[in-house]
């Protein structure tokens, strides 16, 4: 059995180190055949040159160039297409997702009774702000969604080969990774587990990267902000008839309508709601340009393999 672990980085060179060291540990205590590939997303630092220097000393570890930064979710799809094993990790390159877990998850899948194990985390260290957005995101996402896919679940997991296998037909533009591994179904299962704060280096998701993701996860995944314009025209056109109604009878009995107060929030509110929905028929029909493009989701400069030869794309 060959087990194989991705990991997508970008200008982490300050954590790379030991980041390698805990991978290594991790896998040489499954006690089977691995190959980890190392996708570096265009790095800017020394990034890449320390993936070489792993590679080079141990052809088990690939590495996997990007022609420039695609972003995270598209790394990743690069690394699946170009796995070899019976089993699939996918792992972030941060130190906030823990190496030592994956022999674990190996075990799970191994006996046979799932096909993908996902890490949950039932706790999450970082800046107040950024914990609030994205424990805010994982709940929305977890209620709206229309796969049931559970909350509080990153990239993190592990897959057998027919579970990789149906998760690479899925050829969508805007992914949302974890979203469409629970989407493709299978027996699926959760290992928890506390998620750290980043002790060094800088986080590459800021909030509007995020934000990004975010909107892809619910756009792609869910029709309710579709439904919910459709509640809230008809929510307006039930309380303009009323209101119609009201200016009729004050018209019919002869009582005055004083200021223009009412008419304006009316206004203001409406057009406000319009504004918005607007803008999410907007997002749909841009994910839907997207995926008229047919643009490639990544381009590959060098693959780094086991017999060390450059494959280019």
């Amino acid at each position: 059995m060959i087990i194989s672990v991705i990991i997508p980085l970008y200008n982490e060179e300050d954590i790379i180190d030991e980041f390698h060291q805990r991978v290594l540990n991790a896998m040489t205590k499954t006690g089977d055949d691995f190959e980890v590939i190392y996708v570096d997303d265009g790095s800017t630092d020394n990034t890449l040159q320390k993936l070489l220097n792993y590679h080079k000393k141990d052809s088990r570890f690939k590495v996997l160039e990007l022609s420039r930064n695609f972003g995270h979710q598209a790394a990743y799809t690069a690394g699946l297409n170009v796995t070899l094993g019976d089993y699939v990790c996918m792992l972030d390159g941060d130190l906030q997702d823990p190496p030592e877990l994956i022999p674990e998850m190996y075990e799970k899948l191994s006996i046979g009774n799932y096909d993908i194990v996902y890490g949950k985390r039932i706790s999450r260290k970082e800046k107040a702000g950024k914990r609030f957005f994205i424990l805010l995101f994982h709940k929305i996402f977890s209620f709206i969604n229309n796969v049931g896919a559970p909350d509080n679940v990153g990239n993190f997991g592990m897959m057998n080969h027919k579970a990789k296998e149906a998760f690479l037909m899925l050829k969508e533009k805007n992914r949302y990774l974890p979203g469409l591994r629970y989407f493709i179904g299978f027996r699926q299962t959760a290992i928890e587990y506390k998620r750290p704060e980043r002790t060094r280096g800088k986080a590459k998701m800021n909030i509007k990267s995020l934000m990004q993701l975010a909107f892809d996860a619910l756009f792609s995944l869910s029709k309710l902000p579709l439904k919910l314009a459709f509640v809230f025209g008809f929510t307006g056109l039930g309380l303009s008839l009323v209101g119609a109604v009201v200016v009729i009878i004050k018209k019919i009995t002869g009582a005055a309508i004083t200021g223009w107060t009412s008419m304006m929030l009316s206004l203001f509110f409406f057009g406000s709601v319009i504004l918005i929905f607007l803008g999410v028929m907007g997002e749909y029909i841009f994910r839907i340009y997207k995926e008229t493009q047919n643009r490639p989701v990544y381009f590959i400069r060098n693959y780094h393999t086991k017999d060390d030869k450059n494959q280019n794309s």
